[in-house]
């Protein structure tokens, strides 16, 4: 069954919802059916209301309408005032006189979110592949829209294998991306979600090197005993200890050896620059357009003693 419920952003875009937020009658019409649609958040009056482009026509989406709250949490200010300049998703539920005599639309982005959750959240296993967005990132993770903005952490040791020290090492803010459904917390109503299961084991990621390349990498960590340096980002290899060199430099590295039965990758700083390799999407190993679920990921070789796994139940 086809997923009707994406992260904000993904249908306001699209003909059918262009076409129901250009009139009066597609509004109407769009309120009798139910539907969810987009739009960019224009403004936040004193009174905390969100007012939202309709082509002309005023929509109004009132303070306690703007977002579905979890077991005994209160919308804070914030979460209103950050959605300007955003899209927001909605559904139409009523019309009224504004103060100036003007019809105009009332809309809900909470009705719209409480349907997303019992037709879609509530639906959802561990181990499942969905779309994400990312919305905002701090240290220890990034938050992600997993559906008419209801949002998901993406904890920053979930994100790759090689370590990072912030997800913006990895993502942009408002990336589309894929994660996989972690854990849920039935008590809390949260749901956690994790992104490395989709970037390969290292067999799959070594076996796009060789010995004896020289290739660009990028300094994650200095130990006492040496050099970090992600080839991807599930893929370091281990250099000597070098002098003048930190975190997040770009790094011309010499591939020494490959040892598959240890997840050894052996390399040989060549050079380094402060100049950083740009974000590039990531790149998936699992065809997400059919593969739609995994009950587990052995990222380390069947071969090898240390066993790194995720097993989702």
């Amino acid at each position: 069954m086809a997923n009707l419920y994406k992260p904000e952003g993904m249908l306001i875009q699209t003909p059918e919802n262009r076409e129901y937020i250009s009139s009066l009658t597609g509004l109407e019409r769009a309120m009798q059916q139910g539907k969810i649609l987009e739009s960019t958040a224009l403004m936040c009056d004193e009174e905390l209301n969100l007012h939202i482009d309709l082509y002309g026509m005023q929509g109004i989406m009132p303070k306690n309408e703007v977002q579905k709250c979890g077991k005994g949490e209160e919308i804070k200010d914030i979460a209103i005032i950050t959605r300007v300049g955003k899209a927001v998703c909605f559904k139409v539920i009523g019309f009224e006189r504004a103060p100036d005599g003007q019809l105009r639309a009332i809309l809900s982005r909470r009705a719209a979110q409480n349907e997303c959750t019992m037709n879609y959240i509530s639906s959802l296993i561990c181990g499942d592949i969905i779309p994400a967005k990312i919305t905002h990132m701090e240290q220890f993770g990034a938050f992600v829209d997993i559906g008419c903005g209801i949002i998901s952490l993406l904890s920053v040791d979930c994100i790759s294998v090689s370590r990072i020290s912030h997800p913006r090492d990895r993502f942009l803010i408002g990336e589309y991306i894929k994660v996989v459904i972690k854990s849920i917390d039935s008590a809390s109503e949260r749901i956690f979600v994790t992104h490395r299961e989709l970037l390969g084991t290292w067999e799959e990621n070594a076996v796009l090197f060789s010995p004896g390349q020289t290739v660009a990498g990028i300094v994650r960590s200095i130990e006492s005993y040496g050099i970090f340096v992600e080839l991807t980002p599930n893929l370091a290899g281990l250099a000597e200890l070098r002098p003048g060199i930190s975190p997040g430099q770009t790094a011309a590295v010499y591939i020494k050896n490959i040892i598959p039965e240890r997840m050894k990758i052996k390399l040989v700083i060549i050079d380094t620059h402060k100049e950083e390799l740009p974000i590039r999407p990531p790149k998936y190993f699992i065809d997400t357009t059919t593969t739609t679920h995994i009950d587990k990921w052995r990222y380390s070789p069947e071969y090898c003693d240390k066993i790194i796994m995720t097993e989702f139940v």
